[in-house]
């Protein structure tokens, strides 16, 4: 019986979660109950089709993630819940959500396909406004993703019910990244990425009330910025509290030294109110963060997780917004 846990080593040498989030084009989350198999598409709920798609994506490297995804009563649902979440450019909040009700799981590979290759379908599209919280729970890929996502979801769905939060859906998820901050979440359509979690924090994400500064343990990051930028995107959270989360943001590397030691990043943004910020900051390879650790739990070697720190962050320009008359 294997008893090393990757997540409780991480929290033992105090690995910093900032920058560990992923960034994709486009996230297409499939309803499928579980259970799950270690490459969850080979499950056996899973349609050849279905299966055949995302190998032939994956082999493609394009930048789309497939995840299966389940509630409490998808076993017994008389439709299959597919969802695409569609990164939007410019300054922007995330993610732009499609949801489509299917009479089953087979016609998902072929809603997809049509989906990708010119955004139209044969199925209804609902656009309303969701908040989904994917919570991984894949222990076949991850045995922490079950010893610390089963119960963690179980408690999560009493919290948003205690909340009376009607727009918030949780979700079960297979296998999206980092299993050593179990339990991990993904809050779409922003794409922000958490570990580490607890109900005291969950609750304070969902209402975005109480001390920010909770963000320092679980916060992985923005997945529609790269992970040096999300390091800079943490501090000016710190900066402007919970209403950086009105913010529209766009961010880019201006520059990047040869050996990747040094990074000039620059974030824009957009207030409620219309002003408009840009921020530049340097961004350093930081040694004293760095951690060599297994990464997940059947890891066979070390790997070096390499950590940056903000050395320094400016206010370039401000265009405050003037009320018209």
């Amino acid at each position: 019986m294997n008893t090393f846990f990757c997540s409780d080593n991480a929290r033992q040498v105090g690995e910093d979660l900032i920058g560990s989030a992923t960034n994709y084009e486009t996230y297409i989350l499939v309803e499928c109950p579980p259970p799950w198999t270690t490459e969850a598409f080979n499950s056996r709920w899973v349609p050849k089709n279905l299966h055949l798609l995302v190998e032939e994506i994956n082999r493609a490297k394009l930048p789309i993630r497939f995840l299966l995804i389940a509630n409490d009563v998808s076993h017994k649902a008389d439709e299959t819940t597919l969802l695409i979440y569609q990164k939007k450019h410019g300054l922007s909040y995330g993610y732009n959500k499609y949801e489509f009700h299917l009479p089953n799981i087979e016609q998902v590979a072929g809603v997809v396909k049509k989906w990708l290759s010119n955004r139209t379908a044969d199925y209804q599209v609902y656009t309303d406004a969701t908040r989904d919280i994917l919570v991984c729970t894949h222990g076949s890929h991850d045995q922490c993703c079950a010893r610390y996502g089963n119960p963690f979801y179980f408690h999560a769905a009493n919290t948003i019910a205690d909340l009376n939060l009607d727009h918030v859906r949780l979700w079960r998820s297979s296998h999206f990244g980092g299993h050593r901050f179990a339990p991990t979440a993904i809050d779409l359509p922003e794409a922000r990425y958490y570990g580490v979690l607890d109900q005291e924090t969950l609750k304070a994400i969902l209402t975005r009330t109480g001390d920010i500064q909770c963000l320092a343990k679980v916060y992985r990051g923005w997945g529609i910025l790269s992970s040096q930028l999300q390091v800079l995107e943490r501090e000016l959270i710190f900066h402007h509290g919970w209403n950086w989360f009105n913010y529209k943001v766009a961010g880019k590397i201006l520059e990047q030294s040869l050996d990747n030691q040094t990074f000039l990043g620059e974030i824009s943004c957009e207030s409620p109110n219309g002003s408009l910020y840009t921020y530049q900051a340097t961004l350093i390879k930081d040694n004293t963060k760095s951690v060599k650790l297994k990464s997940a739990c059947n890891s066979h070697q070390e790997s070096v997780l390499v950590k940056y720190s903000v050395a320094n962050i400016c206010l370039k320009s401000t265009k405050i917004a003037t009320l018209s008359k």
